[in-house]
């Protein structure tokens, strides 16, 4: 198979994301549109071709849906893409709310061997650093099922799975609350009529809107009523912190 083009990959990788997004619509001509930042004419005129390369076909009132090569070449997009995060994050210090934009530079020119050896290198991590799972070398990728902060009751706990929207000013906001993927947190109050959570973080609180708290995905702790951190392993700024070791691969069943 040749290489497809750069506009060609961002497509498949936009749609990849989009039918898998935690909230609902799937790859519509729309959605693609602002993920990609282009006119729906535009969007159209793509689709078309990648409908004629076999990559895309109807997906049953949620707009496009990838063919199994689109499912494939997607995964390993979205693949490259993830570990080239946590290499500039764990390696280069790129804070977590500018990696998204370098990580879309590098997912082009990464080939399978550097993949290979990358993965090795990061200790074959799960996620990103925003939380998203990381597909495996055959294309499986399975997100942990998780609610929405929102959702969550006064005195309920819960530690920070991932975060689905990686806009650069979101996350800059959340990383100065600490609101990072393995942290806990814990609903101190719920205002009526839509208001603010209010919400502890280790020893601090904070007042948290209903859109921002619905785009912070949590695991339960059921019966837990501890406050702090519950992982260390991220600095204040969104970068994780450099594990001691490298190189071994992680129990991908464990």
């Amino acid at each position: 198979m040749s290489k497809r083009s750069e506009s060609v990959e961002e497509y498949l990788e936009a749609i990849y994301k989009l039918s898998r997004s935690d909230g609902e619509g799937g790859a519509t001509v729309s959605r693609l549109a602002a993920a990609l930042q282009v006119s729906p004419p535009s969007v159209s005129e793509m689709l078309g071709r990648l409908r004629a390369a076999g990559l895309v076909e109807e997906g049953g009132g949620r707009g496009v849906a990838l063919t199994a090569q689109g499912e494939r070449e997607g995964a390993s997009l979205v693949r490259r893409h993830r570990l080239s995060e946590r290499f500039l994050t764990e390696f280069l210090d790129v804070p977590w709310d500018e990696v998204h934009a370098e990580a879309c530079r590098f997912e082009h020119a990464i080939s399978p061997e550097v993949e290979a050896r990358l993965a090795a290198q990061l200790g074959y991590p799960r996620t990103c650093p925003h939380g998203h799972a990381i597909p495996d070398e055959d294309g499986a990728c399975v997100e942990e099922p998780l609610r929405s902060l929102a959702e969550l009751e006064p005195g309920e706990q819960a530690t920070i799975g991932r975060i689905s929207d990686e806009q650069p000013e979101l996350l800059r906001y959340l990383a100065s609350l600490g609101l990072l993927p393995d942290t806990s947190v814990t609903v101190e109050s719920v205002a009526p009529f839509g208001g603010p959570l209010l919400v502890r973080v280790a020893d601090a609180q904070y007042a948290l809107g209903r859109e921002v708290a619905g785009k912070v995905l949590v695991r339960e702790r059921p019966g837990e009523r501890r406050a702090g951190r519950g992982n260390a392993a991220h600095a204040r700024d969104g970068r994780p912190k450099r594990a001691r070791s490298r190189g071994r691969r992680q129990d991908r069943h464990a």
